[in-house]
């Protein structure tokens, strides 16, 4: 930082991660707006997003962008405007990075639908990198005594399986579905476990699979299976449309399927008598909202909830993007800083 240089890995041209579409480069030191706060990255968790926003699956928002939005770190500098948080605090980072505050959907509470927000490695350079920046009021404080690779997951895979659980409409005591078992999915099942429900994963993987039995999951089956016995609401977490009607055909009558990913391939066609009749409901989570992260980080303290993760140096994010994609591992990556 001396010469206000950072090291950071740069989406120079969206394509398949294993092509070299992301690479580690020279960038200033970013400079907080009068609002923001200068973080020194620590940790940053590795989310599927950030696979989307690499291999273009998602809409360039901003060229040459740096990804990463599950950041740990601690307050390097600040804006004049920026309040509540002081040189040395530790914060957390996340997708959520700005909205308007003044539309319709900012007035009702659901800041996640603002049509102006913006969001952390997508619009805004994140947290594959020695430094980042955010909107003081978008940070979050962060437990004391927990470590900064297990708080890391939490920051987008957890917030997100929070609200995708409460999308999905599970009763007390309900019959959970889980498609896809990856960082969010196995926080989410801790959450969903604690709280009384009985929970079923359909997952690719043999490792996530022994994983969500290790976790409690009263079942674990192939990603295509029927669960033994049906879903009174299902999470697809799997970036996979094929799965929706796979889903819809577990549900009970009156299920609930919560589709949580920001980017699905295209779902085939549905049958209404077998998917969709006896008041099924298919419903998408679009990110979310600040007080969404707040419960789930209060939710995770009281349950317990942790994070299984991989480790792996800032250094070969490529390494960990290709693992992600190919499912090499189970729960959560994150990377840690070795770049400073």
């Amino acid at each position: 930082m001396a010469d206000g240089t950072m090291r950071a890995w740069s989406v120079v041209r969206p394509g398949p991660v294993e092509e070299g579409s992301l690479r580690l480069v020279g960038k200033p030191v970013p400079v907080p707006a009068d609002d923001e706060l200068l973080v020194r990255v620590r940790a940053c968790g590795v989310c599927r997003t950030d696979l989307h926003v690499v291999e273009g699956d998602l809409p360039v928002r901003r060229v040459g962008v740096t990804p990463g939005h599950e950041v740990v770190g601690v307050v390097a500098g600040a804006g004049a405007r920026a309040r509540g948080f002081a040189v040395g605090d530790r914060v957390g980072v996340a997708w959520l990075r700005r909205t308007d505050g003044g539309c319709a959907y900012c007035a009702r509470g659901a800041e996640n639908l603002c049509p102006r927000s913006e969001y952390t490695g997508w619009c805004a350079d994140g947290g594959y990198a020695e430094y980042t920046t955010v909107p003081a009021a978008f940070a979050y404080r962060l437990p004391d005594g927990v470590p900064d690779v297990a708080l890391a997951p939490l920051l987008c895979a957890g917030i997100i399986g929070h609200r995708a659980l409460r999308r999905a409409g599970l009763p007390p005591g309900g019959r959970l579905g889980l498609y896809g078992f990856g960082g969010s999915a196995h926080l989410c099942a801790q959450v969903a476990l604690a709280q009384g429900a009985t929970v079923h994963v359909m997952t690719r993987g043999a490792a996530a699979r022994r994983l969500a039995l290790e976790l409690g999951a009263a079942s674990a089956q192939d990603a295509y299976a029927r669960p033994p016995e049906p879903l009174d609401s299902a999470i697809l977490f799997a970036p996979v449309g094929e799965l929706v009607p796979v889903a819809l055909r577990a549900l009970d009558r009156g299920g609930v399927l919560a589709i949580a990913g920001i980017h699905l391939t295209d779902t085939p066609p549905l049958h209404y008598e077998t998917e969709l009749f006896y008041e099924k409901q298919v419903r998408s989570v679009a990110s979310s909202t600040r007080e969404d992260g707040r419960e789930f980080l209060t939710l995770a303290a009281r349950y317990g909830v942790r994070a299984t993760t991989h480790t792996y140096p800032l250094s070969r994010a490529v390494e960990a993007l290709t693992d992600l994609k190919a499912g090499r591992f189970d729960g959560a990556a994150v990377l840690v800083n070795d770049l400073s």
